[in-house]
């Protein structure tokens, strides 16, 4: 367990860089542009999926990564200009790997200004106990990781979960699904979790990974390599962005025509039998199926 960080330059008139961002960031700068730009996809998420909603608590799952630090500087700011008042949390899970080494992430977190929390527990163990040989990491990782942070949501009182998911994580989601698990399905931009105690959220989940990528870059995010996903080959998901850049090469904008697509679902042009409305002809076809099938 670890304990809530509360720097004394929290908040945006503190002397951490979210206080002194627009003396840091000139105004026609490539970073400020930078920064307008994912911010303004990232608020207008939000809007549209009402992810934050007044007096909430929101705990930022920060896992070292690009878009966990992007993800809190924007929300960050985010809260400052809000018209109404929530809470952010930063959260960071040491799950014990060789070699890790979080100091980076966490001296920048005491000098950026947010409430955080450092975590420590020896989940790469169980990952690697779990994980059959030739599996992946992948999903045990999640699970064992997700228990944690749920625990510790719980503990400071957080009602929301924020994860760093973009819009390129979610088209590759969708690909792995329909060509290995034979199912329509992608990232939402919010869920409720099956104990009902917390809602999750993906307030990124329309950027670009290649914004959020410049942006980290930019700002000079002190990026910690993950031991876990980063040591497999062969994952589908890398797979799945190969086969995107290949389709970019000839379709320019398929990335944003895919995002565009998964929020324009005809569900009547679906195979789906339990999408098929029970009233009227098509509904005494259904019906005499369900019959025939006993």
């Amino acid at each position: 367990m670890g304990r809530i960080v509360r720097p004394s330059s929290a908040g945006l008139t503190g002397a951490g860089p979210a206080a002194t961002f627009c003396a840091v960031f000139p105004p026609r700068s490539d970073l400020e542009l930078s920064r307008r730009k994912l911010y303004r996809k990232m608020v207008g998420t939000m809007t549209a999926y009402d992810l934050i909603r007044p007096t909430d608590r929101v705990m930022v799952a920060v896992s070292g990564g690009k878009d966990s630090y992007t993800l809190l500087d924007l929300l960050w700011q985010s809260r400052a200009r809000s018209p109404f008042p929530y809470d952010v949390v930063a959260v960071h899970l040491d799950q014990q790997q060789p070699g890790y080494d979080g100091r980076p992430l966490a001296d920048w977190l005491e000098a950026y200004g947010a409430p955080y929390e450092l975590l420590s527990a020896n989940t790469y163990k169980v990952v690697l106990e779990l994980t059959k040989p030739g599996g992946t990491f992948c999903a045990p990782c999640a699970r064992l990781r997700r228990g944690v942070l749920y625990e510790a949501a719980e503990r400071l009182g957080c009602n929301v979960i924020a994860l760093g998911h973009h819009r390129d994580d979610a088209l590759e989601t969708v690909l792995m699904n329909m060509f290995f698990s034979g199912r329509l399905q992608a990232m939402p931009a919010a869920y409720t979790t099956d104990c009902k105690r917390f809602r999750v959220i993906r307030p990124l989940i329309e950027c670009a990974e290649r914004d959020i990528a410049a942006y980290a870059k930019m700002r000079e995010f002190p990026i910690l390599p993950c031991n876990l996903c980063g040591s497999q080959s062969g994952m589908k998901r890398v797979e799945m962005a190969a086969l995107l850049g290949r389709l970019e090469a000839d379709i320019p904008n398929v990335r944003e025509v895919m995002l565009a697509a998964l929020k324009n679902v005809r569900t009547s042009h679906l195979l789906d039998r339990s999408l098929l409305v029970e009233d009227g002809p098509v509904g005494d076809v259904v019906s005499a199926l369900r019959v025939l099938e006993g």
